[in-house]
């Protein structure tokens, strides 16, 4: 994680460009509402906020595994075990999402209004939420990173698995805008912990595996 820290820092042009990227997409979604006289609907509110965070986090993951070169996953294989890779790229994946998730949702809020009646609860399904895409990304990313055209296969393995994920979070957040009791959104939150531990078990099982690949 430290090292993936500090490549961050000394690149930091890719992280300002996964900022301007969010701050552009919510001045686009501002301008097109803004054309009409007024601000989203709380459907269309939800929808937009989670698209956007689901285009940033395949942009923000996919470089995870994929701006590694063979020599260097080499040395790693002669330092630490394939574990400790894999649960430290989630962990480091999970923390981004979860910055970049949360200033999104704060700009998100200012430029198209707040119609969210339970925060606690919408900001905790957010942070579910961006662990639950760093650790199924994260792990998608391994995998592509060893095809050939491993951008494509990023999208199109990655899509797929988090549609289930994606609905639950819509649900939960659609009740978080309702006002809605905790127990309307208890089971869907179960569910998103278990997603997440299960991707979590899988990584680790299944990890070592690839690593040898």
């Amino acid at each position: 994680m430290l090292k993936d820290f500090r490549l961050e820092w000394r690149q930091r042009a890719a992280l300002n460009g996964m900022l301007l990227y969010v701050g552009s997409t919510v001045f686009v979604c501002f301008l097109s509402f803004s054309l009409k006289g007024g601000l989203p609907p709380a459907p269309a509110w939800n929808a937009l906020f989670w698209i956007i965070l689901l285009f940033s986090a395949v942009n923000a993951v996919a470089k995870g595994f994929l701006q590694e070169s063979r020599g260097r996953m080499l040395y790693y294989y002669t330092l630490v075990p394939p574990q400790a890779v894999i649960l430290a790229k989630i962990a480091y994946n999970a923390l981004l999402l979860l910055g970049l998730a949360l200033a999104g949702l704060g700009l998100y809020m200012i430029v198209l209004g707040n119609p969210v009646q339970d925060p606690t609860l919408f900001v905790g399904n957010v942070a579910l939420g961006a662990l639950g895409f760093a650790s199924t990304l994260t792990l998608v990313s391994g995998i592509a990173a060893k095809a050939t055209n491993s951008n494509t296969l990023m999208v199109v393995l990655g899509f797929p698995l988090m549609i289930p994920m994606l609905l639950l979070l819509i649900k939960v957040s659609k009740n978080a805008l309702d006002g809605l009791e905790f127990e309307a959104s208890e089971s869907a939150l179960l569910t998103l912990v278990a997603l997440n531990l299960i991707v979590g078990a899988v990584s680790y099982l299944l990890f070592p595996f690839l690593w040898r690949s």
